[in-house]
């Protein structure tokens, strides 16, 4: 892998525990598995929706990547709002509101803990440090990159060569 996008550690990806989940064209939909996308190379975006930082790089970045690679039938994209603190302004709604800001044809989960007021499951369960977070899980489902910074266009090249 890029060593602009080289993860230090592999691990085994924890089942998501996401329980509110929208479509490619946000409707909602049961909860999304890990076992959903066998086979396939996911991207997950971690995001609040007061985040800066997510709205100025981090979802522009996703953009590109679901853009550059939306003829590459082996790799799937999905967003989840990590809710970790903000419970009352990271919502559902605008959840909803950040996919059809971006026009961001994939699943997007919101993700505020088990009593929709608590931590975030894949905040405790990837050990993520907040957001953005871009986690990339491999066919295999191990996570093979975790980490607030990515160069997109080193993500893109890589991603381009997987089969």
């Amino acid at each position: 892998m890029s060593d602009q996008i080289e993860q230090k550690e592999v691990f085994k990806a924890p089942e998501f525990q996401v329980h509110h989940w929208v479509d490619a064209q946000g409707k909602k939909t049961d909860a999304l598995k890990l076992s959903d996308f066998n086979g396939k190379f996911k991207i997950v975006y971690c995001f609040q929706n007061w985040c800066p930082g997510c709205h100025s790089k981090g979802l522009p970045d996703l953009k590109k990547m679901v853009e550059g690679l939306k003829d590459n039938n082996h790799i799937v994209f999905m967003a989840i709002q990590t809710v970790f603190e903000g419970h009352n302004e990271n919502t559902y709604n605008k959840m909803i509101e950040t996919q059809k800001q971006y026009d961001l044809k994939i699943p997007f989960g919101h993700d505020a803990g088990d009593d929709d007021n608590s931590r975030s499951n894949i905040m405790t369960n990837y050990q993520t440090g907040g957001t953005p977070w871009f986690l990339f899980i491999d066919k295999h489902d191990n996570v093979v990159f975790s980490d607030f910074h990515l160069n997109s266009d080193a993500a893109i090249a890589f991603l381009k060569t997987l089969s």
